[in-house]
């Protein structure tokens, strides 16, 4: 792996994003990767040189010498206000080599860095690395777009969907397209429906700050299950590069939509009372601190959309998401379509799957077999695979395009927006009324009927 020299000037940098998540990517992708970088973060908060170093340090320990001792010999922490324009000036000043600004910060905070940052000399080659919601709806993913393409060209912005950074989400393209098992069979013709599930025993957990004004169906299905979907369902390709994985995918999200038009029909929203997990007791969310439970913010959405293509015509796509749940589902599951009744072999079992487990990268086959005991009763027996873990974790792979300057795995514009239009009539009907709010106590399947 080459790439040209580069600082990655972390804004935010004393949050919880850098330390949990940002810094252990690098890591990894260090532990690999002989990358010339320095890492500079900045924040409000007041961290004085040797915290910074020790939470650096702590990140690295996989990394061999020299790398680690380069970085940690050059790495430092600024105390500064990125709003300002001297500040932010000031940052980019201390950049020795081409920066990356990465925005660990709240979107609104991004959006007036960069209304800043437009004004600015900025240093040729910047590139820009933020994290999602990509604005707060349609009109706002446009004017950010608009704002950041005034400050860099597209194909130095990174927009973060770690989910594309995930060895066991990229295990969708070559299960799709490397074998000629599947893909014969990757169509409407032969799948009756498709599933994509991340349900989650974790609550809340202290992050009210965010998630209790955006819920489950922004933080979840807009921008990861709509980004997984596009995968599922786009049409092949002949390689897997900046241009030719975004255009695919591009063209699977501007041709879906929710199943009928029909938001209300389309859509389920509720959100956990009191209950246990794990054997941990949970308050009901809206007794959760910082919650306000006049916003009426759901902890579990559903919508049903489908993709208007040849392919996938009439075909629904569930894409679901909820916390607190009483187990851990992470799967896309696709289900075949039942073939006819033969003469002379007994038994109807359930339609076949394929289902990929997006934590474990464990892939699973239901097939229908002649039975053990008496060759002419059917029955259904699971093909079990493992996937290999990817060596790096979802923000080392992440990471690594950034620093490679490689924006294959990074969220273009377009389908930022595009992912805000597919929700929108949700969040209207949502917002109006039209949708009831049920409740699930914690550590339950969720709610019940429907």
């Amino acid at each position: 792996m080459t790439a040209a020299p580069a600082t990655l000037l972390v804004l935010g940098a004393d949050g919880d994003l850098t330390g949990r998540l940002l810094l252990p990517g690098l890591g990894t992708l260090l532990a690999s990767a002989d990358l010339e970088i320095e890492v500079i973060g900045a924040g409000l908060g007041d961290l004085d040189a040797p915290t910074w170093r020790a939470r650096v340090e702590t990140a690295l320990d996989g990394v061999p010498e020299p790398r680690r001792a380069r970085l940690l010999d050059t790495t430092r922490y600024l105390r500064a206000d990125a709003t300002e324009p001297a500040e932010l000036s000031r940052l980019l000043a201390e950049c020795r080599f081409v920066p990356v600004v990465y925005f660990a910060l709240p979107p609104s905070v991004t959006a007036r860095v960069c209304a800043v940052l437009e004004a600015l000399d900025t240093p040729d080659g910047m590139r820009l690395a933020l994290e999602k919601p990509f604005g707060g709806d349609l009109g706002g993913a446009r004017a950010l777009n608009a704002l950041l393409t005034r400050i860099v060209p597209e194909r130095r912005i990174y927009r973060i969907d770690h989910f594309l950074g995930r060895a066991t989400v990229l295990n969708l393209l070559g299960m799709r397209f490397a074998n000629r098992l599947l893909e014969p069979v990757w169509n409407g013709t032969a799948i009756e429906r498709i599933d994509l599930v991340y349900d989650e025993t974790l609550a809340l957990e202290d992050r009210a700050g965010y998630y209790d004004g955006a819920g489950a169906l922004v933080d979840m299905i807009q921008s990861h299950l709509l980004a997984v979907l596009a995968l599922v369902a786009m049409e092949p390709i002949s390689s897997v590069d900046e241009v030719g994985l975004r255009d695919a995918m591009a063209e699977v999200l501007r041709r879906t939509s929710v199943r009928g038009d029909d938001p209300i029909a389309s859509s389920r929203r509720a959100r956990y009372t009191a209950g246990s997990v794990d054997g941990r007791a949970l308050p009901a969310y809206a007794d959760e601190p910082g919650v306000d439970p006049r916003r009426g913010t759901e902890t579990l959405a559903e919508v049903v959309v489908e993709v208007g293509t040849d392919r996938w015509r009439g075909v629904p796509f569930l894409l679901r998401s909820g916390k607190a749940l009483g187990r851990a589902r992470k799967v896309v599951r696709a289900v075949f379509r039942p073939v006819p009744p033969i003469e002379g072999l007994e038994g109807r079992p359930r339609a076949d799957w394929l289902e990929l487990d997006l934590s474990s990268g464990q892939v699973e086959l239901g097939l229908t077999m002649n039975g053990g005991g008496d060759p002419f009763a059917l029955e259904q027996t699971t093909l079990v695979a493992q996937q290999v873990p990817g060596a790096l974790l979802p923000y080392g792979e992440v990471l690594k395009g950034i620093l490679t300057d490689d924006p294959t795995l990074s969220v273009r514009g377009d389908i930022a927006e595009e992912s805000w239009r597919i929700v929108e009539p949700v969040l209207a009907a949502w917002r109006d009324g039209r949708v009831p709010l049920e409740e699930y106590p914690a550590g339950s399947d969720g709610p019940t009927g429907g």
